[in-house]
């Protein structure tokens, strides 16, 4: 009797596959292990080495070419969502190696609505509002706050998520202004902002929020000098990739108060190292990468997780491939 493939599932950090697809089919017909603790380096090659089939969870695991290049029972690779940059995906296709992507879910919206929880925890102080009350406290000198209303938002990419984002604001009585590398009049006018140099752009806006790719063109986009113009009232947001952001410059221009405040959900390094500054850098609003956190979400990766390993299980085209 033959024996059964290996399946290892890879980053499950939130424990949350499970709950939302039907498991049984790969439960019966392969041995299935799930991680859900970060992994890398040789701790990745240890849990993947016997695998004929991985998924993972977005790019919470690196494989370059180096990695792949040691597992020689590899038949299968998956990830969820539709793109992946940790992934070097011509070393699986010059082996034949046939790679799938899930459907992504409702994630433009949810990353849509933390961007906006963290510009307004931000400028109402809800952390340090909350802790006053914690601690027997009621309003202090510091909770006499300014609006937004009437104030300058600077949107960093006006794609599927700026858009969005640009909307809101515009309903919170804010003038939206907008720069990407491609950006034209005409496109910020179709979203009813108005397009601007990047200079303009961070001198004058009171929330500056990213909605960029990291690419060639905008990996450490914002570095000292662009933050150093940057209004001291102003909040900078990122909740697209840290890679834009040089976040030791973000450090030390938050301590020379250029801008005031920052509220970032992505880091170079996740999950954020225990010992990482920034985990309690001053005028630093924090959050674990949250902007893709949603039950919509996870059931679509699930459920697109289950159905592309049945499918190569039945030696059957996977039914969303990958298309480099």
């Amino acid at each position: 009797m033959a024996s059964l493939p290996n399946i290892v599932i890879l980053g499950d950090y939130e424990r949350a596959l499970r709950r939302f697809s039907h498991w049984e089919k790969l439960d019966q017909q392969a041995n299935l292990t799930i991680h859900h603790e970060p992994l890398r380096d040789e701790a990745l090659y240890e849990a993947v080495k016997d695998a004929d089939a991985i998924a993972l969870v977005r790019d919470r695991s690196p494989f370059n070419e180096a990695m792949i290049a040691r597992l020689p029972k590899l038949k299968f690779f998956m990830f969820t969502g539709e793109r992946n940059g940790t992934l070097e995906a011509s070393a699986l296709l010059s082996r034949n190696i046939p790679i799938a992507c899930s459907p992504g879910g409702p994630s433009k919206e949810t990353t849509a609505e933390l961007t906006w929880a963290l510009i307004l925890g931000a400028s109402k102080r809800l952390i340090e509002e909350n802790k006053l009350i914690s601690t027997g406290g009621w309003r202090d000198g510091l909770s006499v706050l300014p609006m937004l209303s009437g104030e300058r938002l600077g949107v960093m990419g006006l794609g599927a998520i700026g858009s969005r984002v640009a909307r809101v604001g515009a309903a919170f009585g804010m003038e939206v202004v907008t720069w990407s590398p491609r950006m034209t009049p005409e496109r910020a006018a179709a979203e009813n902002a108005k397009s601007v140099s990047l200079e303009e752009l961070l001198k004058t806006s009171k929330i500056v929020t990213m909605h960029l790719v990291a690419g060639p063109g905008t990996k450490g986009l914002i570095s000292a000098d662009q933050l150093a113009l940057m209004r001291p009232d102003a909040i900078l947001v990122n909740t697209s990739r840290a890679a834009l952001i040089n976040m030791t410059d973000l450090q030390k221009a938050l301590s020379a108060g250029r801008p005031g405040q920052a509220a970032i959900d992505v880091f170079d390094v996740e999950p954020l190292p225990e010992t990482d500054p920034l985990r309690n850098t001053p005028n630093l609003l924090v959050t674990p990468h949250l902007g893709f956190i949603a039950e919509p979400i996870f059931a679509a990766f699930s459920k697109g997780i289950t159905e592309a390993l049945e499918a190569w299980l039945e030696n059957k085209p996977a039914p969303h491939p990958f298309k480099p």
